[in-house]
């Protein structure tokens, strides 16, 4: 059966082709075509959906010309065709013989939800955002022309995405060569709207996320080692390019990371940058299972390392300030608990044989100094939250060969990893959500430190 319709608000010529066709069903809806066509305007699309077609006799290839010479009488504009099997054999290279070089275009869709994407992209030509014009200057929400991806490149329609510390590098205008205005926004998670040329491992529909990393050069020394998070011309999400803070973004194909059904948008977007980092710093750093490995701070960063550290298999020890953080340190896994104002943080550790690792989350140089003491021999510091110094004894790291060490989140596949593994492990960030439209109240309470833990803006597909 082939059923027919026309969409007033998107301009567009629907034919549905559905199991076996024959001619004469074909003639009748070229009948009914030219009944529903308008007989004049700006022109129209025609979307023709044979995604669930069986069998098509040899006259429905007459039909198929003569509703071509219709759509050419009532100016087509673009002609989609849905064909979910790029082998499929059904007379469609008609579409590519000269009667359609006169077409603008003839694109060819593998879902009806591609279709249906594309057709809705051409009613929006404005989106939101929040940017940053100047350093130190306020957030703006303002309009702007929807962008369009360029080769390499998609556009996705952003459903949440998280408010991080890091953003302050564009609030405040400290990364070398920022360019305003600045959307921020690197905890990004969306669906992918649009696809530009040369990319052929993502289509519209899924949904992703992007986080800090935002693509590589492929030619520095790093690159060239195969080190790309480290790349000397890294590019950054919401710095070097816009950001999430907005309805629509323009990422990298290379940054994407698909996110799994089991994760919300508001759940996975955290995971993007506090997920992704503290994540990978423990399962690359030297720590094997049933060793010792302290988490020195609770907040945005701790609360999601104290997970993994315990999900790996790790002897985990909680440290923060207070007594009353112990039972959150318990619940989320800690087998140990600090409490760095009551005790001497260093020596409870040796009690215990010394860390392996001390995963530093805090944004305290004073804090990482009393900590540090704590290593075992052989043991490492990894430094994942930015102060501008700490005090180390050089003859303390000689002595047992001890070592510090920053680590800068990660890949995409590195993110998608992260998704993986929380799925699998139960690891969820605990977020407080706000509306988009409030990002900069959002912004000022995840920078006051009373956030409890990470602060998420959604958009209204959320």
């Amino acid at each position: 059966m082939i059923k027919t319709n026309y969409d007033v608000k998107r301009t567009a010529a629907i034919i549905e082709f559905k199991g076996d066709v024959d001619g004469t069903q074909a003639e009748k809806a070229v009948a009914d075509l030219s009944k529903i066509l308008p007989k004049n305007g700006d022109g129209f699309f025609l979307l023709a959906d044979f995604s669930e077609v069986g069998t098509m006799e040899p006259a429905v290839r007459g039909a198929i010309e003569k509703s071509m010479d219709l759509m050419d009488a009532r100016s087509v504009k673009e002609i989609l065709r849905v064909l979910p099997d790029p082998a499929m054999d059904l007379g469609f290279r008609l579409m590519g013989n000269a009667h359609y070089s006169k077409h603008p275009k003839v694109i060819t869709c593998r879902s009806r939800e591609e279709a249906d994407s594309y057709l809705q992209r051409t009613l929006v030509t404005k989106m939101r955002a929040m940017q940053i014009s100047r350093p130190d200057g306020p957030f703006e929400l303002v309009e702007r022309e929807l962008p369009q991806p360029a080769a390499g490149e998609v556009l996705i329609k952003v459903q949440a995405c998280g408010v991080c510390h890091s953003d302050s590098v564009v609030q405040g205008g400290f990364w070398p060569g920022l360019q305003f205005p600045r959307v921020p926004g690197h905890e990004v998670i969306g669906i992918v709207n649009a696809v530009g040329a040369n990319v052929s491992d993502w289509r519209v529909g899924q949904r992703v996320g992007v986080g800090w990393y935002g693509g590589h050069c492929g030619h520095c020394t790093s690159c060239r080692s195969g080190d790309f998070i480290v790349c000397q011309n890294l590019q950054v999400t919401g710095v070097s390019f816009d950001g999430g803070y907005a309805e629509y973004m323009v990422a990298p194909a290379s940054a994407l990371a698909l996110v799994p059904d089991d994760l919300s948008s508001v759940e996975a977007a955290p995971l993007m940058c506090a997920g992704i980092t503290t994540f990978n710093a423990l399962r690359n750093s030297h720590a094997r299972g049933g060793d010792v490995v302290a988490v020195l701070g609770l907040g945005g960063l701790g609360h999601l390392g104290v997970q993994y550290a315990a999900k790996l298999g790790f002897k985990t020890v909680g440290i923060a300030r207070g007594k009353d953080k112990e039972t959150l340190a318990r619940k989320l896994g800690a087998h140990h608990y600090i409490d760095s104002q009551a005790q001497n943080v260093a020596a409870e550790l040796q009690k215990l044989g010394g860390a392996k690792v001390i995963l530093s989350t805090v944004t305290n140089g004073d804090a990482m100094s009393a900590a540090v003491g704590g290593l075992a021999a052989n043991g490492s510091m990894i430094v994942v939250g930015a102060d501008q110094s700490m005090q180390v004894s050089p003859v303390f790291l000689l002595g047992g060969r001890r070592s510090i060490q920053g680590w800068p989140s990660g890949t995409a596949l590195d993110s998608e990893q992260t998704l993986a593994f929380s799925v699998l492990n139960n690891v969820r960030s605990m977020n407080e959500v706000f509306p988009f439209e409030r990002a900069a109240e959002a912004y000022a309470h995840m920078m006051s430190g009373k956030a409890r833990f990470r602060v998420v803006l959604t958009m209204e597909s959320a």
